[in-house]
Formats: structure tokens, C-alpha cells, sequence
């Protein structure tokens, strides 16, 4: 299998992934296909020469070998990490769908752009992303699970007993390097779990982000509608302004007090009495 092919597809999408989708990346290649490569297929080799029965029958440890390991732990391993990867062309065909419908749009528009950046993770790209999430999770618990069913375990017994046809009695059959299997099922056992609790934090931070989004974008639509409608009464004073006024100058509300009108009849009664007082005078005069 070309693993350089595998390891430049998740490369490509590596870019439009999150803190938690490298993260991923990382515990995919290093952790899991690198050390299945190198390591795991040389410890399993050809298990079927390595497993002995103690009898002479023939087609006996062949049958008792099919019983016990259905399938080999190293090809369902690969089966897991083809299908775990394979959710990344769904990202992938997407983003470049995303690129010839921009360069459509470019061309029939006279240089701009449908999408300023395709790669972003807006629209149905997100969708597609958090699908591909649900895809990689469910695939490594379905192979999980499988792997749990077939081996009742996963644990490495070193003896195993055998009372199939064309077996003549029950046959012991002797597992070679039973510890060190198991070592290997435990660490691609747990570097799968790592996996999926990577990719449930990256859902939970998409979606996370996404309702932040949402929040901040209506927050924004509300405060730019405020404002949108205290615009239209700036025309009108302010009632603060008012009360200052009144505050500056109390006598423009004040009924207007009673003392002074009390003084302008007692002056008019005083310059009538002058008058009169002229006039008699006057009359004096002239009679003398």
C-alpha cells in the first residue's frame, strides 16, 4: 500500500483543519500508521506457520487457526486506517468544487469573486467538515467494537484450545509472542480512543465557535438598529437640557410675588396727592 499517497492527502487537508484536526493529524500518522508500518506487520509476519497445535492431523491447525483469528489484526488495521482517512476527500472535493465555482463566477463577472476565500470553513464547507468529523469518530468506534467482538477482548491469550473437525480430541495451540501482540493491540487500541476524543473536541469547537458567531452577529444587528433609531429623534431636546434651564433661570417658572405691585399703587397714590397738591397751590396764586 502507497502510505506517501495517504500521508500527502491528509497533508492537503491538514491546512483547513483546527488546533484539535492537527492534533489528529499527528496522532493518524505518527502514532498509529507509522508504527503499523514499521512495527506491527513484522511482529504478526506469517502468524500461520508460527501457530502450533499439538497433533499431527492435518487441516486441524488450519481450521483451529481460521477459529481463533477470522481475520488478521493487521489487515483490519489497515481497513481502519483507509476508511478513517477517506472522510478527508469529502473536505477536499468540496474545497476544490468550491474553487472551479469561483473561477466560473470570475470569469463571467469580470474578476470577482464568488468566494474570497474557499477554503474557509463557512456555508456547507462547515457542514461538510463536521460530517467528515462524525465519519473519522464512528469508523474508528465501529472498527473498535468489531475488533472487541471477534477477539472477545483485547487481550493476547497464549494457549488456545481447539475441538473443531477434523481436530481428533481438544487440541492445545500455542500463540507465538503472545506479549508483545498484545502490547501492539493495546497501543493501536488507545491511539484510536485518542483519536476519537479529538475528534469530539474539534465538533464541540465548531460548533462552539459557530454559536459565538451567531451570538456576536446578533448582538451587532441589535446595537446597529439602536442606533439606527435614536438618529431619527436627535432633532427634538433633550429633557436633561430643559432641566437646566430651569435650573439656570427659576424665575421664568415663577409666578411673579405681590410685593412689588403693592409699591407701584403706593407710589401712584403719593404723586396724585402732589398733584393735588400743585393744583391747590396753584390756584392760590392766582386768585392772590
Amino acid at each position: 500500500m502507497n502510505w506517501g499517497a495517504l500521508e500527502a492527502l491528509l497533508t492537503g487537508v491538514n491546512k483547513y483543519s483546527t488546533v484539535f484536526g492537527r492534533v489528529w493529524l499527528s496522532m493518524v500518522f505518527v502514532f498509529r500508521v507509522l508504527v503499523f508500518v514499521v512495527a506491527a506487520q513484522r511482529v504478526w509476519g506469517d502468524d500461520n506457520k508460527d501457530f502450533v497445535c499439538n497433533t499431527l492431523q492435518p487441516g486441524c491447525s488450519n481450521v483451529c487457526y481460521d477459529h481463533y483469528f477470522p481475520i488478521s489484526h493487521i489487515r483490519l488495521w489497515a481497513l481502519q486506517l483507509i476508511f478513517v482517512t477517506c472522510p478527508s476527500l469529502l473536505v477536499v472535493g468540496h474545497v476544490k468544487w468550491r474553487e472551479q465555482k469561483d473561477l466560473k463566477y470570475t470569469t463571467s463577472h469580470k474578476g470577482r469573486h464568488l468566494y474570497a476565500n474557499p477554503g474557509k470553513k463557512r456555508g456547507g464547507l462547515w457542514w461538510t467538515y463536521l460530517f467528515s468529523l462524525v465519519l473519522k469518530a464512528g469508523f474508528d468506534m465501529g472498527f473498535l467494537y468489531v475488533l472487541y467482538h471477534i477477539y472477545e477482548g483485547y487481550d493476547m491469550p497464549k494457549l488456545a484450545q481447539c475441538r473443531l473437525d477434523p481436530c481428533p480430541n481438544v487440541v492445545d495451540c500455542y500463540i507465538s509472542r503472545p506479549t508483545e501482540k498484545k502490547i501492539f493491540t493495546l497501543f493501536m487500541v488507545v491511539s484510536a480512543c485518542v483519536c476519537i476524543v479529538m475528534c469530539f473536541c474539534e465538533m464541540i469547537y465548531l460548533i462552539c465557535k459557530k454559536i459565538h458567531k451567531q451570538l456576536t452577529r446578533q448582538k451587532k444587528n441589535r446595537q446597529q438598529m439602536f442606533a439606527e433609531s435614536h438618529e431619527l429623534g436627535a432633532l427634538a431636546p433633550p429633557r436633561t437640557s430643559q432641566f437646566h434651564h430651569q435650573r439656570v433661570d427659576p424665575t421664568l417658572s415663577r409666578p411673579p410675588s405681590r410685593a412689588p405691585s403693592r409699591t407701584s399703587v403706593h407710589n401712584l397714590a403719593n404723586s396724585k396727592k402732589e398733584e393735588a397738591a400743585a393744583a391747590a397751590a396753584a390756584m392760590g396764586t392766582g386768585m392772590s
